[in-house]
């Protein structure tokens, strides 16, 4: 009889452990590449841009994201959000300047010189706003963290080519995708009973 107990509280306690290890699993953000809803996280609509403006958009953009992950990832300091993109600033200067500048001067030839700071002002706020997020904040933290390495790393002159390749990867990490719960329901399962052998000894 106590063998039997035994038996069905171990079995018990690994039906539990294995439904929590599934809804742990399920409550873990997984973000894909769906398309963006319009709102907060979608990306600023740019107009008649040229290639070079283009290049120095998505500069100006990852510069941004990594500046939003900064402040909302610092919950986790090996993550090291804050200290990569202080360190990124002045390792990537020149190229970050080239970008503000690039930027500037497109704003300049489509809105004039009296208005383009106004709308500069707004682009950038825009730009910001795209990143912050909540229901995707630990996907998102961890992309930028892992670009704030990469970036750091890269050699000078090539973040441009960091932010073409990777600010898709931190817009689908933005979009989370929630897998049903899986409802842990604890009870006790019918073992069958085991023949003591020594028994009959």
């Amino acid at each position: 009889m106590i063998m039997r107990r035994i038996l069905r509280s171990s079995a018990a306690l690994l039906a539990a452990a294995s439904a929590l290890s599934a809804q742990a699993q399920a409550l873990a953000p997984m973000a894909d590449d769906a398309p963006l809803p319009p709102g907060v996280m979608a990306p600023v609509k740019m107009r008649d841009m040229t290639p070079a403006e283009k290049r120095a958009h998505q500069v100006w953009s990852l510069r941004a994201a990594l500046n939003v992950a900064a402040l909302q990832c610092q919950f986790s300091p090996f993550l090291r959000t804050v200290k990569n993109y202080n360190l990124m600033l002045p390792h990537h200067s020149a190229e970050l300047a080239s970008a503000l500048k690039t930027m500037n001067d497109h704003f300049v030839r489509l809105d004039g010189a009296k208005t383009a700071r106004r709308t500069f002002d707004q682009y950038t706020t825009r730009t910001y706003n795209s990143f912050s997020t909540l229901d995707a904040q630990l996907s998102f933290c961890q992309k930028a963290s892992d670009i704030g390495w990469e970036a750091l790393a890269a050699r000078k002159g090539s973040y441009a080519d960091i932010a073409e390749a990777r600010l898709p990867e931190v817009r689908a990490a933005m979009m989370p995708k929630w897998n049903p719960l899986v409802l842990v329901q604890l009870g006790w399962l019918d073992v069958p009973g085991i023949a003591n052998p020594c028994l009959d000894r």
